[in-house]
């Protein structure tokens, strides 16, 4: 079984989340999603952090990968979605890898910012089933109605333009240092956002099973 971190990196909207989920169902290591435990917390002053678009501290984002990367599922290895975002994070892991005795592997999935806002601005989301549409790429066929359930679409706080601003600026203050900081210790591997999601993952596969 591998022992490899894979850390998947790149901007909000670049599809960390989605190529997480693919290489969980099909490669076997859990997904660890930082976004997705801090909205499961019921503390108000996260979801209010969350909800203006700034990151939260590092202290409560490394205590809680510890916790969870310390469970039986991730002893042969685990994506990460969302962590590292700052260079103190990436710092931290390094030291939890070693004591893992896991290997990390830094894939960034790499998206013009043009791109980015679109994929975030223009993101809208079924309240019953979840579906996910984009006004820009993928438009459902009644405007703001979901195609299945036929109610209409929401979006959330966080992908509002002047939220989508702030989160993209957060990310090239703190998060883009920390590609920054793999690069210099040349591990960091780069694949072309801008392709469907399942070449993305044949690029993602190939690295992982070197």
């Amino acid at each position: 079984m591998s022992s490899k971190i894979i850390v998947l990196m790149g901007a909000p909207g670049a599809g960390k989340g989605t190529q997480a989920r693919l290489i969980q169902e099909r490669l076997g290591l859990p997904q660890i999603s930082t976004g997705d435990m801090l909205r499961a917390l019921a503390a108000e002053d996260i979801h209010s952090t969350q909800a203006s678009g700034m990151l939260i501290s590092d202290d409560v984002v490394i205590e809680m990968v510890r916790q969870r990367t310390a469970h039986d599922d991730c002893r042969g290895g685990y994506v990460l979605d969302g962590f590292p975002r700052t260079v103190v994070q990436a710092e931290m892991l390094e030291g939890l890898a070693a004591a893992q005795g896991k290997t990390l592997t830094p894939i960034l999935i790499d998206l013009a910012p043009g791109i980015l806002k679109k994929r975030l601005t223009g993101r809208r989301n079924c309240p019953v089933g979840n579906e996910t549409y984009n006004v820009y790429f993928k438009p459902p066929r009644v405007d703001n109605v979901c195609d299945i359930h036929e109610v209409q679409l929401v979006q959330r706080a966080d992908d509002k333009v002047e939220k989508v601003k702030v989160r993209l600026d957060a990310y090239e203050q703190q998060t883009a240092p920390v590609v920054e900081y793999y690069q210099r210790t040349r591990r960091l591997e780069v694949i072309d956002g801008d392709q469907e999601p399942e070449k993305i993952y044949c690029d993602v596969e190939k690295i992982f099973k070197r």
